[in-house]
């Protein structure tokens, strides 16, 4: 019973904190330079983590980067 505990708390962890803060910094350092295969995978993510990703949605920043004259 405590290991199915200790596994269902891992795997909820694991969907709600781990995978979309990996997945935050990952298309915020590939979201303008993406191919179209890289950015099908991207909306992927953000459709398979949608209900943890919300949890981070206040610090998300897709802003463009300010352009070098």
């Amino acid at each position: 019973m405590v290991v199915n505990v200790i596994l269902l708390l891992g795997l909820l962890g694991g969907y709600l904190l781990v995978m979309p803060t990996m997945t935050y910094f990952y298309l915020q350092k590939r979201w303008y330079v993406a191919s179209s295969l890289e950015r099908g995978f991207m909306y992927f993510l953000v459709f398979f983590f949608f209900p943890s990703l919300l949890l981070l949605s206040p610090f998300l920043n897709f802003r463009p980067q300010p352009r070098k004259i």
